[in-house]
């Protein structure tokens, strides 16, 4: 039977292409070059009988132009992006570089800007070898004048994108976002659109990882397909985001009647494993890379308290986001796992806080505003569900402690003190 990617997997290959600077350009330069070729076909009608004429010299001067700046224009474009790269690099985490890439209006930008200067070129080329009858030149000049007004609009909207783009604010919102996506579809599928994990399940054959490094992706359809065709059941050891070594398992094959029947490469597969973690299926690593953030604006070298504390409102949004109960139609439409063949478990939540809040409590310990806004912050989050509630008020006597162990002015220690029992409800 062969092998049809799922929806998923789909997904996840088309985010890794918006990654790749190259793919939008190499796009846009075939089209350019079949438009400026296309324009040929008006030569085969009647209508260059009814056309103006557009002269040779009045296409070259105007291609000639183009040609000229929009070179420019695409190699400032590129030196304008890599700056932009840099700067999120530096002022938030390298981690985020990826998002930041993945900029849409600036992919379209450079590749507005590289394919008007190969639709020029090759327009000039053919207008100098006398390709073009009278249609085809008319043709011709009104594509160029859509390009034109293209070029100068992109330029407009991507000025303004450029701005912003390698700022911290940005490259925060574009992590909150990248979270809260994954965030959402972890909320819907919380075992992936596995079965939960049995308690009856002991032993199994150990499915090993041939690579080392982070679960980027399950191909959880894939893998139900292999387990009913092996007639086998999978339990998943190692959810996107785990480290994995071949000594380590990436799965277990429970219940087969013949093992000789599992085929362990074909089963190892259906996990994508790389050398980063990425923020599309793994929802903690995004929560690790705001900590990453706080902690680096908390730095004696940067010293911005202010950005830890966005960053925890950040946190709290997205914990709140998550906790929030499904609503009937997602509840029908997700109340049976569709691969019974597959089980995993859920994203714990103490393990979702630690990523969160250890860094930021750890090295905000003795900066009082940081200190208050997390007791604050740990606050707002007992009022979720019970499980949040416990994970909050754990990490909040964490955070307490290393406060008293970090602050010198006993007034401060006391001001911490004081949330902290609300907190903790000893008020």
């Amino acid at each position: 039977m062969p092998f049809i990617p799922s929806r998923e997997r789909w997904r996840f290959l088309v985010n890794r292409l918006r990654e790749r600077l190259w793919v939008k350009p190499l796009a846009i330069c075939l089209l350019s070059i079949l438009g400026a070729l296309a324009a040929r076909l008006a030569d085969s009608s009647d209508l260059g009988d009814y056309l103006p004429t557009i002269t040779n010299e009045a296409l070259l001067s105007l291609l000639s132009v183009m040609s000229a700046s929009m070179l420019g224009v695409a190699t400032f474009a590129v030196a304008s992006m890599v700056a932009a790269y840099a700067s999120a690099s530096n002022a938030a985490t390298p981690r985020s570089v990826t998002l930041v890439i993945a900029d849409d209006v600036s992919q379209n930008a450079l590749s507005t800007f590289i394919g008007a200067f190969i639709f020029s070129v090759v327009s000039l080329i053919g207008v100098k070898n006398d390709y073009f009858a009278l249609a085809g030149r008319f043709t011709l000049f009104l594509l160029t004048l859509v390009v034109l007004a293209l070029v100068i609009l992109m330029f407009v909207h991507w000025v303004d994108r450029i701005a912003r783009l390698g700022r911290l604010g940005t490259t925060v919102k574009r992590v909150e976002q990248a979270t809260n996506a994954a965030l959402q579809r972890r909320r819907l599928t919380p075992t992936l659109g596995a079965s939960p994990v049995h308690e009856g399940l002991t032993g199994g054959l150990l499915i090993s990882s041939p690579e080392i490094g982070y679960v980027q992706q399950i191909d959880i359809a894939h893998l139900n397909t292999l387990a009913e065709e092996m007639d086998t059941h999978i339990q998943i050891l190692a959810l996107p985001g785990t480290f994995v070594t071949p000594d380590q398992g990436l799965a277990l094959a429970h219940g087969c009647p013949e093992p000789a029947r599992l085929d362990m490469a074909r089963l190892a597969s259906a996990f994508t494993v790389g050398s980063e973690r990425l923020f599309d299926e793994d929802p903690r690593f995004g929560l690790i890379v705001l900590a990453e953030i706080a902690g680096r604006a908390l730095s004696p070298a940067v010293n911005d308290p202010g950005t830890a504390i966005g960053i925890l409102g950040t946190l709290v949004r997205l914990f709140v986001l998550w906790d929030e109960p499904l609503s009937g139609e997602d509840q029908a439409n997700h109340q049976a796992s569709p691969y019974e063949r597959i089980s995993a478990s859920p994203l714990a939540v103490m393990d979702m806080f630690d990523d969160a809040f250890t860094a930021i409590a750890r090295d905000g310990a003795g900066t009082l505003e940081v200190a208050l806004r997390l007791q604050k912050a740990l606050l707002a989050l007992t009022h979720g569900s019970q499980t949040m509630a416990d994970a909050a008020r754990r990490h909040g006597r964490l955070a307490l402690a290393r406060s008293e162990l970090a602050m010198n002015l006993e007034e401060d220690k006391a001001q911490v003190r004081a949330l902290a029992r609300r907190l903790l409800g000893d008020d």
